[in-house]
């Protein structure tokens, strides 16, 4: 059994149509999930970007960030943003001890920075370069919200943070294949054709994209905005917490991010006919999830800053899984699944037993109803506060339980009615559970961050 994973980041949920989105067009990802099972509550289990992929290659979770150690050559100080620790194995050195063919290809640039491993167990890798504050080129200098500085006709706008280094990044692009995700899917479609006659492999794409700086092409723009009426500016350079949007450009911001969503789309479809092509859907089992959404101003958050804006568009996942055998294609399942499933549930599907134990679970047992143990709630962790989410309410604190947030999802599935205060006995249970999930007191760490904008007492 081949194995394939496309990890897209910052995918959110609801803007998806197989998860209920009207108004974007992502048709692959739609098709793709009449032929899977689509998980309705994927979570992450700790947050953001590297934890989650530490979760995903080892089936260990990063909660609570336990003996959280800084990484030289990197700035990003966020409990839990470390590299896999060295006594633990990997999903991907386990499919190669097996025999298997394993290839990596990704955008994500945090997990090739100095001190990271994770491309340990990967017969072949290869890091497409550029994204967002990846040192590839010498950054910009002067005003980076000057339209002057994008790289070509096809290129409308550009809404993010650390503009000077992404520009600088993209200077050269002349067509819609420059743009990551044509580049990322298309090397892994070239590495499929080139070994298509491989007995058994593990195929790991990894796109950063329709992670910020949000960038997309200006058909796929034109889908969801008319900028012939536009009068806001073009080049947004942004900072997180509640940034200042004039007139008209929320809309537009909206608008690029849905743009990035059906870039993506497109060249997940580009590798589905590729898969296709090659006959490979009778004995390939095929993942696809999301490591976090994006916040856009929901909750007066503008990008996955501060901590505390554990709300569902950061916290729902996109989360499917095709089998070859079809049996549940088309299904839902409503078990409570993580990141840190990924690695058992795959190497199962694979008939492989993994030479360690891992704190994930096998979820097919749950689409097959061969176990009738789910889990009757989810934990998570993004810096100084905590997640817990059950049936009835999802919640919110600081690590000592304190600033607490509680919703009460049957009334307030958006979650705008913090009802804490009303419902003490309701928090502390929740607090209790996470505490239970970190076996004990949550670590607590003094880490110094340079000032910005939204770090401030209003916000954390």
């Amino acid at each position: 059994m081949n194995v394939i994973i496309v990890m897209l980041d910052s995918l959110r949920k609801d803007h998806v149509g197989c998860y209920g989105n009207k108004w974007i067009h992502t048709p692959n990802l739609d098709k793709f999930s009449k032929e899977s099972t689509v998980f309705t509550r994927g979570f992450p289990e700790g947050l953001p970007t590297i934890p989650v992929r530490r979760a995903m290659y080892t089936g260990m979770r990063t909660f609570p960030n336990k003996g959280y150690v800084p990484r030289k050559g990197d700035p990003v100080k966020i409990q839990g943003w470390e590299p896999i620790p060295e006594n633990q194995v990997t999903m991907s050195e386990i499919f190669k001890h097996q025999g298997y063919l394993t290839a990596l290809y990704c955008s994500t640039y945090h997990m090739f920075k100095p001190s990271m491993n994770f491309h340990r167990g990967f017969t072949h890798w290869e890091w497409i370069r550029g994204q967002e504050h990846d040192p590839y080129k010498t950054p910009l200098k002067g005003d980076v919200e000057d339209p002057k500085n994008l790289p070509c006709e096809l290129t409308y706008g550009c809404v993010g943070h650390g503009l000077s280094h992404f520009l600088s990044n993209i200077q050269d692009w002349q067509t819609e294949e420059d743009w990551f995700p044509a580049r990322t899917f298309g090397a892994a479609i070239n590495w499929l054709d080139r070994n298509r006659n491989a007995e058994k492999f593990l195929l790991v794409i990894d796109e950063f994209d329709p992670h910020e700086p949000w960038i997309p092409p200006k058909p796929m723009l034109d889908l969801y905005f008319n900028t012939a009426s536009y009068k806001g500016r073009r080049v947004i350079n942004t900072h997180g917490g509640n940034f200042p949007f004039q007139e008209g450009e929320l809309d537009y911001t909206r608008a690029l991010y849905a743009g990035e969503v059906t870039l993506v789309d497109k060249y997940f479809g580009k590798l589905l006919n590729k898969v296709k092509e090659l006959g490979l859907f009778e004995n390939t089992v095929i993942m696809v999830l999301s490591d976090h959404g994006h916040p856009i101003m929901e909750h007066r958050v503008l990008h996955k800053v501060p901590p505390m804006c554990l709300f569902p568009e950061l916290m729902d996942l996109v989360y499917m899984i095709y089998h070859p055998d079809k049996e549940y294609a088309g299904t839902s399942c409503e078990a409570y699944v993580s990141t840190h499933d990924v690695a058992p549930s795959l190497l199962a599907l694979a008939g492989i037993r993994s030479p360690v134990k891992m704190e994930g679970r096998n979820i097919w047992e749950w689409v097959t109803e061969e176990k009738a143990d789910r889990r009757k709630y989810m934990t998570s962790i993004y810096g100084g506060y905590v997640w817990c989410r059950d049936e009835e309410y999802a919640y919110i604190a600081n690590l000592d339980g304190g600033d607490a947030r509680l919703y009460d999802l049957e009334q307030d599935p958006a979650q705008q009615n913090n009802i804490a205060k009303d419902k003490p006995k309701i928090c502390d249970r929740m607090f209790k559970r996470v505490l239970k999930d970190a076996d004990g007191p949550l670590p607590h760490y003094q880490i110094v961050r340079p000032g910005l904008p939204w770090y401030d007492s209003a916000w954390i």
